[in-house]
């Protein structure tokens, strides 16, 4: 390796911190969809209003994502998270604080929203700063790991913990996590290595702006926001709804908490599988395209299925490609985009993901007489279909930089 750039053990200190106050973000976003129908009675309000304080996150990053991402790229990773873990520790906190009032807890979980897209849009930067090329994908793969266990707790503990203690004492404990996790990396954070992780210049990228310019001309990347726009937006619907998808078919609170967690349980797998064979072989179109076929059969047995064991079987295999398919299109869109920013490119395919809110309210809309998700879930699968296409009209990036640009 040459002298000037090596690996420094630290990185995984950085990128473990990172993880955490992710997986805690994350826990805050879903904590009520497991508990739909017990929290709208709790507060006295609707399912649709339970629902807003998932969509809430979605309906905030769409105006912050950019900002966001500016403030990544000019002032550095660390302080910009640090913003984000900051909101998140201080607005976790009152949420716990605020007892029964539905309205200081939508209050308080708009603070949390505010705090998510300086969390999100720096998945791909601490691994560009910190990792060498044949391992960023996998790094980036790590982070949407701790996404997922933070959605899968909180899935399937607030169903669990409700039976014992109120909403808000469940709150201010995840409340409580999130400002601890928030200390810890405001501590241990470092923005970069003493030296470069790869060959020197590598890492150097355009300014956001140029960036953002330069990457809405790449027809690839734009596919690939297309793909985002369509897998995120089924991934959050059917997190937000999951406990409303099931209730018609004679299901809990906690089968909802547990399938949830069964479906994040198939994306740990395949996060961890899926970007690690990405980055061997170096390509990304491939499993790409992988992730979103494979995701079909899965959405569609989740969506019919009423035996115990073929719902949940199913909600494993979705999650396994659909997740999957993340890490792997991100790392594609920060090669494929040279030399935009890696939190620009990143940002993008984050508010596209999030701006899909419409689709989480679209399946609310389209509910049966009956309470029954079929029809949005049979939309789901069709745009699964669409996304395929999709992908069939990109590249890879060494195939249109060539090997000098391969990052």
């Amino acid at each position: 390796m040459s002298s000037q750039y090596q690996l420094y053990g630290y990185r995984w200190v950085v990128l473990t911190v990172f993880m955490l106050v992710n997986v805690t973000i994350q826990v805050l976003w879903i904590s009520y969809a497991s508990v739909t129908g017990p929290a709208a009675e709790f507060y006295g309000v609707s399912d649709l209003q339970i629902g807003l304080l998932a969509m809430t996150f979605m309906i905030a990053f769409i105006p912050l994502s950019i900002p966001a991402s500016w403030v990544i790229d000019t002032y550095g990773f660390r302080v910009a998270v640090g913003i984000g873990v900051t909101l998140m520790g201080v607005f976790g906190l009152l949420r716990g604080f605020a007892g029964a009032s539905y309205g200081l807890v939508l209050g308080a979980t708009i603070g949390i929203a505010v705090a998510q897209p300086f969390l999100l849009n720096a998945w791909t930067t601490v691994p560009a700063k910190w990792f060498p090329v044949d391992g960023r994908a996998t790094a980036v793969g790590l982070v949407t790991l701790a996404n997922l266990i933070g959605t899968a707790l909180g899935l399937a503990l607030t169903p669990v913990l409700i039976e014992s203690m109120s909403l808000p004492t469940v709150q201010l404990i995840y409340g409580s996590v999130a400002a601890a996790s928030s200390v810890l990396f405001l501590v241990l954070a470092r923005e970069k290595p003493p030296t470069p992780p790869g060959e020197p210049g590598s890492e150097t990228r355009a300014l956001v702006f140029d960036g953002l310019r330069h990457a809405l001309k790449v027809k690839p990347f734009l596919l690939m926001l297309a793909v985002a726009l369509i897998g995120l937006g089924i991934f959050n619907g059917i997190n937000t709804w999951i406990e409303a998808i099931i209730r018609p078919r004679g299901f809990t609170p906690t089968d909802a908490g547990a399938l949830g967690a069964v479906m994040i349980l198939g994306g740990l797998v395949g996060v961890v599988v899926i970007p690690v064979l990405s980055d061997r072989q170096q390509r990304r179109q491939r499993y790409l395209m992988i992730a979103v076929v494979g995701a079909i059969p899965g959405l569609l047995g989740l969506t019919f299925f009423t035996a115990p064991p073929l719902l949940f079987g199913s909600a494993l295999v979705l999650g396994f490609f659909l997740v999957s398919a993340l890490p792997v299109g991100m790392q594609y869109a920060a090669e494929i985009t040279y030399p935009t920013p890696e939190a620009t490119s990143n940002g993008l395919i984050q508010l596209f993901g999030q701006g899909a809110v419409v689709f989480v309210y679209v399946m609310e809309a389209m509910k049966g007489q009956n309470g029954s998700f079929t029809p949005s879930l049979l939309l789901a699968a069709g745009l699964l279909v669409v996304s395929a296409g999709l992908v069939t009209q990109m590249r890879d990036p060494h195939e249109i930089h060539g090997q000098a640009h391969a990052r």
